[in-house]
């Protein structure tokens, strides 16, 4: 993403150019395929060879990718190294970077997750894991955000807030009525008015949310609690999410909703696959995800 650019209208440039689709990196180790797996490489060198070659093989496919913090840091220091090298690849390749780390603190300590994630060189940052875009919590309260929503306000950084997630048991707080209201509706109008606050050219927001495409009755009503916000839409494939109720989750006449899909672009059940065939099938997975999302009514 160009620095000199505000997230929402990257989101609607790349959205007319590649389509909804997000590219999920959650890389398992014991699930990459055996061509990865030679002899002398260590657990770090497969994770590089493997993130590496999957954004060189999506690279013209898909506009955005998204890195799940967690399955690096399970690698330790040398898989913070290797997502380090992942996102300057795919800034590289022209691809809006979106960190899945749901950081969310109090005070000097979401300062610091700012600085790290969203704060870019010219400003100070010393960082490599300067993203376009970053998954935060807001379950610590309002005040916690404000560090990202400056770096909103200040850098054109987008954000996704937590407001009803994809997992079965996100109903047991999200849904709970809280002085006439339920949490998710109470998060999604302080997103709604962030976004206006930080609207683009085309209209969308920096600051937007995490909605589950497995709850599509929550989506509808949430989306017209954020009508200027980007929507990011986990769940469709093997969480159960289907592609037809993305529709539900867009803006009127236009997208402003991004659909990331992880497992099911990338997991195998055969590790044995060629690196052909397996470049093969991930490009077909992407582009039968792509068509199901571009034949949904606009």
């Amino acid at each position: 993403m160009d620095m000199s650019m505000h997230w929402g209208d990257f989101v609607t440039e790349q959205t007319k150019s590649y389509g909804e689709l997000v590219l999920g990196v959650d890389p398992v180790l014991e699930d990459i395929p055996l061509f990865f797996k030679k002899a002398d490489r260590s657990a770090t060198e497969i994770l590089e060879k493997y993130v590496l070659f999957l954004l060189d093989v999506a690279a013209d496919q898909v506009g955005f990718v998204k890195f799940q913090s967690a399955f690096f840091e399970a690698f330790g220091s040398k898989g913070i190294d290797v997502l380090a090298q992942g996102i300057a690849l795919a800034k590289k390749r022209n691809m809006g970077v979106i960190l899945d780390a749901k950081r969310g603190d109090i005070g000097t300590t979401a300062a610091a997750y700012a600085r790290a994630y969203l704060t870019p060189a010219e400003a100070g940052s010393v960082s490599n894991l300067e993203v376009d875009c970053l998954v935060v919590n807001p379950f610590l309260g309002p005040d916690t955000l404000e560090p990202f929503i400056d770096c909103a306000r200040k850098y054109g950084k987008g954000l996704f807030v937590l407001v009803k997630t994809s997992n079965p048991g996100s109903g047991w707080l999200q849904d709970k009525i809280v002085d006439g209201t339920r949490v998710s509706d109470r998060i999604a109008k302080l997103v709604a008015d962030w976004a206006a606050e930080t609207q683009g050219k085309t209209g969308l927001g920096s600051v937007g949310a995490v909605i589950g495409a497995t709850f599509p009755e929550d989506g509808k009503r949430l989306r017209n609690l954020m009508p200027d916000s980007v929507i990011l839409a986990p769940g469709i494939g093997p969480q159960g999410g289907k592609a037809e109720d993305i529709r539900f989750l867009r803006r009127q006449n236009s997208s402003g909703v991004l659909v990331s899909v992880s497992r099911g672009i990338t997991k195998v059940d055969d590790l044995n696959l060629s690196e052909e065939d397996y470049a093969m099938l991930v490009r077909k997975r992407i582009e039968s995800f792509q068509k199901s999302l571009n034949t949904l009514d606009r």
